[in-house]
């Protein structure tokens, strides 16, 4: 009746160890450390630069606790602050002479200790959020209307582009400010104006005023149109965003939209907030330009002349000047999708782009109008251009599927598809809040909260073994092992960690216990009517059961709804509150029921039970003792 078949108990002991396995990361804490990133876009970090900072901290007399290569980053972990900030700045010395224009990002870091052993198994620590950790907060304002204004700068090209093949002739289009402008002559040309932008602008809105002896039509976006641009410019950013900050091996950082035009970014462990600004500034813009061409671009490129009016001059990686004309054919905002591969003809690395209809149709046209020519694809961060590629034009490209390619290795078609992929800002932004949480109060707010669950659980654990006994000790040991098993999920899933988590860690230890407090005393009610003590084990458990399942479903519901409508610290809570419901009931029926089988099922002539004071109606006054 009382006894668990032997596949129960495995399934309690596999779960126990991976629980341990999952949950020890926790307790080794973070590692001051240094984190080297690339600087620009275009420089890459790999083994090399892992050599470079070994012989600058060997330079400085700095032994590093540990020297890795993770993802696109070193990190140098050490003992202490003292040494973290010395190693800090012989890095910085060594992999950026020019203070002016930095080549790589240098940041204090904090990472996890778990050894090498664990890390092997996938056991991680929990990532802890701001409020844990510490770390900078931003809110950066999206320019909307530079958004605006680079969507009219298109419009002006593409309309450009349809009045030159519909053989329409005007005074000229431009843009002023976040409107187009151009000026017919005659009545006939209006109306071919009128009937082209009707048919291939549908977002546009035509407005017409007397300019002199020329008729002036302004175009300017529809609201909902005006609308859909500015929504899209902020996903761009958030998507911008995530690309670049993942790339540098910031910790589970937060980038989420706020109202209409704002943005939130939390970088979780980056304690330098100069650099973490320098992060965020990373962020680039994409431009494809055509190369100058002609004599005098030809001369200025050899460095033998002057840069022609109407062009600018850049530097390729390797340091080469390219003269580009200063007509800009295409920009991010064009491309959809950017994958590395090979040309089917030649078998050279290159680089496969994906345009949307719009920039299908300025590429199928700039290409048809220019085979044998070159293409630049340029890079802006902070203002200073650098050339990625500049290909030749070898035939014309319809359909929006665009290859680049050239003098590249796999690994720079590589590197350039992802530039391409994550490169583009939609529109300029602005950091209007800027707040620093030191690792200090990170550290005080996790020993808080730490003490809260500790004293939590013992008054709870004290409170059971009293008043239940031995029931209560199982009680305690089920808690203990729920308490474990949640930090175990919540490091398998590398949730993050907040102060709201840990509000809601120590709500399912009351939940888990109020589970077993249920089952206690529905034995306790068995006894009372008079069944033996393993029967009111039994029918205790069984009773309890749809008791527990119906309370615990109603809290999950309630945890799902702040799931998927909550944000920020609202959906942390809901994460460990959600996962604390779960635990708590396979530790409080599955795992208590378990402990009591082992201690009490095998024995035949049982009489009584460690659960207290059993009170029975009938009785003078005088309690019974179960046991």
């Amino acid at each position: 009746m009382n006894r668990y078949p032997l596949w129960k108990y495995a399934i309690i002991v596999v779960a126990l160890l991976i629980g341990a396995i999952y949950a020890l990361p926790n307790l080794f804490g973070e590692a001051p450390a240094v984190q080297v990133s690339a600087g620009k876009a275009t420089v890459r970090v790999d083994a090399s630069t892992v050599t470079r900072v070994e012989q600058a901290l060997s330079s400085a007399a700095i032994k590093p606790s540990a020297l890795t290569l993770e993802g696109t980053s070193v990190r140098a972990r050490f003992e202490d602050t003292d040494t973290q900030l010395k190693a800090r700045d012989a890095i910085d010395r060594a992999l950026n002479p020019d203070r002016n224009d930095p080549s790589h990002v240098v940041a204090l870091n904090l990472v996890p200790r778990t050894p090498a052993w664990l890390a092997a198994l996938g056991a991680r620590p929990m990532y802890l959020g701001l409020d844990l950790r510490g770390g900078v907060h931003f809110m950066l304002q999206v320019d909307m209307r530079a958004a605006l204004e680079r969507r009219a700068d298109v419009y002006a090209g593409d309309l450009r582009t349809a009045l030159r093949e519909k053989n329409i002739r005007h005074g000229g289009v431009v843009r002023n400010g976040q409107t187009v402008e151009l000026r017919v002559r005659d009545e006939a040309t209006r109306n071919a104006v009128v009937d082209l932008v009707r048919a291939q602008f549908a977002d546009l809105v035509l407005a017409e005023a007397p300019d002199g002896g020329d008729i002036r039509i302004t175009a300017t976006l529809r609201p909902e149109a005006a609308r859909a641009v500015q929504e899209q410019a902020l996903k761009q950013n958030i998507t911008t965003l995530h690309n670049r900050i993942n790339e540098l091996g910031v910790a589970e950082p937060v980038i989420q939209q706020q109202g209409a035009d704002r943005i939130v970014v939390q970088l979780p462990g980056v304690q330098d907030t100069a650099k973490a600004k320098d992060i965020l500034g990373r962020t680039a813009t994409l431009e494809v330009r055509l190369v100058d061409e002609s004599a005098d671009g030809q001369a200025a490129e050899r460095g033998t002349g002057p840069v022609p009016f109407g062009s600018e001059r850049y530097l390729e990686r390797s340091g080469r000047a390219v003269i580009v004309k200063r007509e800009v054919l295409l920009t991010g905002e064009n491309l959809t999708d950017a994958q590395a591969g090979f040309d089917g003809q030649t078998h050279e690395a290159a680089v496969h782009l994906t345009l949307d209809g719009k920039g299908s149709r300025i590429f199928r046209d700039v290409t048809r109008e220019n085979v044998g020519k070159r293409m630049a694809i340029i890079l802006f961060e902070k203002g200073k251009g650098e050339v990625v590629t500049a290909p030749v034009i070898r035939t014309e490209i319809g359909g929006g599927r665009v290859q680049i390619s050239g003098a590249m290795t796999t690994m720079e078609a590589n590197d350039t598809a992802l530039l391409l992929r994550a490169g583009s800002l939609a529109a300029p932004m602005e950091i209007i809040e800027e707040r620093t949480i030191g690792p200090s109060l990170g550290a005080e707010n996790i020993a808080k909260g730490f003490n809260s669950v500790t004293w939590g659980f013992v008054v709870v654990a004290v409170f059971m073994c009293v008043y239940y006994m031995l029931f209560g000790v199982f009680s305690a040991i089920a808690l203990g092992f729920n308490v474990l098993m949640l930090i175990a999920v919540l490091s398998m899933l590398q949730a993050t960690l907040t102060l709201p988590g840990m509000a809601a860690m120590a709500l399912a230890l009351g939940m888990a216990i109020d589970a077993n407090v249920l089952i206690n005393e529905r034995v306790r009610e068995e006894l009372r009517r008079g069944a033996s003590p393993q029967t009111a084990i039994n029918a205790g458990y069984d009773s309890a059961w749809a008791t527990i399942l119906d309370s615990n479903i109603t809290s999950l519901i309630a945890g799902v709804a702040l799931l998927l409508f909550g944000s920020g610290p609202v959906r942390g809570f809901a994460v460990v509150h959600c996962l604390g419901i779960l635990t708590s009931i396979f530790s409080a029926v599955f795992f208590s029921r378990g402990l009591v089988n082992l201690w009490y099922g095998r024995q035949k002539k049982l009489k009584t039970l460690s659960i207290g004071t059993v009170w029975r109606p009938g009785d003078a006054g005088a309690p019974a003792k179960a046991d």
